[in-house]
């Protein structure tokens, strides 16, 4: 039997839902002009009042927010309410130097743990069991949001973060976890970690697993599933929007459930910014509609995807948003964290190298490598490997602390990295990430 956390929300009716969105709208945009002087000068060069948005029929008249805003802004241009009413903030790993911070009001964190006592409650958490949160605590919002999500559930929550496997899996055979959230990657590295230690799938008590951050694919899903003995769902969010939550799988696994009361979505064509009919593939763009302390309109995720909706088995009417098939922009999710070909460029020519450059990311063991192949000048090249190997591992610390991984340098001789004729070849990705 289904069952949700919040019923008479997550089951009402798309005139309720509608009836909700077009109330909070109304209230959020008069709330963000009045209160976001960088929002307001967006809106005023575009000619649009608060009094002009009347639904969320009328969102499209709004102007787009997008990742270059929120640098441009940083850290309180896009702050929407006193600081005094702010109990926290979350951030993003940090693009070209510069990070995202998120602030919350204690209304927003309540909120947005409702969101993933959603989440754990579809997967068929209760106060009964034993959620063990493996995701990053601190800055990251994935240990956070699921803690607090467990919390509102009832459930008796592991606050474990991310790492020392060994002790992961002494708490979870020991307390018996039935509920884990991780990583797809992390998870997968946990079952293979059982396995070498002769654990079979039946010796734990795991039923489901939460897991996001970082795509994944269906043959994941079922490596996972077959590993840890449980089901495996995804979880979907921003850092920029709240954080995990946003949208969450149901038992069908068929997409994610958008938290319509919360988030309004949108897709549109990433080149000319108009909205796609439904069923279109596109960019996701995200409107809070009663965040207070970083209450975004119109951001866009850069994310592609397609959002349904189709009738769902289990009850829940809020639409679906399909995985995300790529991205619009150059981003690159790696061991859950955002990477841009741009920070390594900064990095390179800070460190005095050319830009001549290629990144390989793969995949092995279910862990994402990163491999950074970089040109030196015929000034810079040394036949002497040892000053070779110094220079890279230099390189390699600057490149930890911009990105906040460790990727393996690789210095190659003069004009090794190919060149192109159209387009520079940056990125070669060999994840199979799309079935």
């Amino acid at each position: 039997m289904a069952r949700y956390f919040q019923p008479e929300i997550e089951t009402a009716s798309r005139e309720k839902i509608l009836e909700i969105q077009n109330e909070k709208i109304v209230k959020q945009v008069k709330h963000v002009y009045e209160n976001v002087e960088y929002y307001r000068n967006l809106m005023d060069e575009k000619g649009v009042k608060p009094e002009d948005i009347k639904s969320v029929d009328d969102i499209k008249k709004l102007p787009f927010l997008t990742k270059a805003d929120l640098r441009e802004a940083y850290p309180y241009g896009l702050l929407g309410t006193d600081i005094k009413n702010c109990v926290r903030i979350q951030s993003t790993s940090g693009t070209t130097g510069k990070r995202v911070v998120a602030f919350y009001t204690q209304h927003d964190i309540d909120i947005w743990e409702e969101c993933c006592a959603r989440a754990i409650v579809a997967v068929g958490g209760t106060e009964e069991d034993v959620c063990q949160v493996c995701y990053g605590y601190g800055l990251f919002t994935g240990g956070p949001g699921l803690n607090g999500g467990s919390h509102k559930v009832g459930c008796l929550t592991l606050p474990m973060s991310s790492g020392n496997t060994d002790r992961q899996i002494q708490f979870m055979m020991d307390l018996g976890s039935t509920i884990i959230c991780c990583t797809p990657s992390y998870a997968a590295y946990i079952g293979e970690t059982l396995a070498e230690k002769g654990y079979k799938p039946e010796d734990n008590k795991l039923k489901a697993g939460i897991f996001g951050a970082e795509p994944w694919t269906e043959e994941m899903r079922r490596n996972i599933e077959k590993s840890l003995g449980i089901k495996a769902y995804d979880i979907y969010g921003l850092t920029e929007t709240s954080g995990p939550g946003v949208s969450f799988e149901c038992e069908e696994q068929t997409g994610m459930h958008i938290n319509e009361d919360h988030f309004y979505a949108e897709i549109i064509d990433p080149d000319t910014g108009e909205v796609l009919p439904e069923g279109s593939k596109g960019e996701l763009v995200f409107t809070s509609l009663d965040k207070e302390g970083f209450p975004l309109l119109r951001y866009r995720t850069r994310d592609i995807c397609v959002l349904s909706r189709e009738k769902c088995s289990c009850g829940r009417t809020h639409v679906k948003m399909s995985k995300p098939m790529g991205r619009s922009d150059d981003m690159l999710i790696i061991r859950g964290v955002n990477v841009f070909p741009s920070q390594i460029e900064t990095v390179l020519l800070n460190e005095g190298y050319t830009p001549n450059y290629q990144i390989v990311v793969d995949r092995v063991n279910n862990s994402d490598t990163l491999d950074i192949n970089v040109e030196l000048t015929p000034e810079q090249f040394s036949d002497k490997v040892s000053d070779t190997q110094e220079r890279e591992r230099k390189l390699e610390g600057a490149m930890r602390t911009m990105l906040g991984i460790g990727p393996k340098v690789h210095l190659l001789p003069p004009k090794s990295v190919v060149r192109s004729e159209g387009k520079a070849v940056r990125v070669i990705d060999n994840r199979k990430l799309h079935d």
